[in-house]
């Protein structure tokens, strides 16, 4: 049961790091977007390493040892492109200027923190999505339907979250020093995806207060996530240990490695890249696969 509550308390913590980045929006005088291209990076840098050095094989482990070494590698192999074919459906079934792995451009952000600066001029953006400026987002909405999109803003913050918060979850639950490296890297990963909560919550209500709100409670949603997802797995396929079988377990490691991998190469670093300058993205990444590679090294 201590396993389960510091599996939980990792997810927590990754979760709520949202926070931090809606008040790096909101109060900071200026954001540093050098910080937030270093720090993307960093995550996916220890997301990547920890997928295809510990995640994937640790998976391969269990699915072998209860389907044998033909199958289990075939499923394993299945369950880590089907981690990606899920999270890459979820991101597909959201506009952009509601995807909150979805940089914002300064100018965008601005208005967040400084009730005198000048709105984007959204009539500049192409209606067809292809933004005259790279980042922008037409967050324009009709009189009447602030608050809907409001809601199915928050709604697309929490699907997204589920995801994230069920992997650091399960993977802490099997191995607590891994998943101490999995929440550092969401935590880490949290801090732009707070910021970018923020900005279509405030276009489409106008109320700095409810955006902050939301984007520091959609932080939430990955503990949520991933209480709702052990308690479906325990119910289905769980002992009275409480912990989950072996080639369950081994089909969900395959799957978190397939989401990390994905969140990594279609969010993370493009958001380094377009936050940072130089070599930022790649100094992050190869950073946090060293301080990764150091942790894991010094925990056996």
């Amino acid at each position: 049961m201590s396993r389960i509550w510091i599996a939980f308390g990792l997810t927590l913590f990754a979760g709520m790091s949202t926070g931090i980045g809606s008040a790096i929006a909101f109060f900071a005088d200026r954001t540093n977007y050098r910080f937030l291209s270093l720090a993307t990076g960093f995550s996916a840098g220890v997301m990547l390493y920890v997928s295809f050095v510990e995640i994937f094989f640790k998976g391969a482990e269990s699915l072998t040892k209860a389907y044998g070494e033909h199958w289990g590698h075939w499923i394993n192999a299945a369950a880590f492109f089907g981690g990606m074919l899920l999270i890459g459906l979820i991101d597909n079934l959201i506009s952009s200027a509601e995807n909150p792995h979805e940089p914002h451009t300064k100018e965008e952000i601005a208005p967040l923190r400084d009730a005198s600066a000048p709105l984007p001029d959204f009539d500049a953006i192409a209606a067809d999505g292809k933004y005259a400026v790279p980042g922008a987002h037409d967050h324009r909405v009709p009189e009447g339907r602030l608050l809907r999109m409001g809601m199915f803003t928050a709604l697309a913050i929490v699907i997204h979250n589920f995801p994230e918060g069920l992997a650091t979850f399960l993977t802490a639950l099997q191995d607590p020093s891994l998943g101490i490296a999995i929440a550092v890297a969401i935590a880490l990963h949290n801090i732009p995806e707070g910021i970018s909560v923020s900005v279509p919550i405030f276009y489409a209500t106008g109320n700095r207060r409810k955006a902050f709100a939301y984007s520091v409670l959609s932080g939430v949603a990955e503990p949520v996530g991933a209480g709702i997802g052990y308690i479906a797995l325990w119910f289905f396929a769980g002992g009275t240990s409480g912990l989950i079988p072996p080639q369950w377990t081994g089909v969900l490691f395959g799957g978190v490695g397939g989401i990390m991998v994905y969140i990594s190469l279609d969010e993370l670093l493009p958001t380094s890249r377009m936050y940072g300058r130089g070599h930022d993205s790649l100094l992050g990444l190869v950073t946090g696969m060293a301080v990764i590679a150091l942790s894991l090294l010094l925990m056996k």
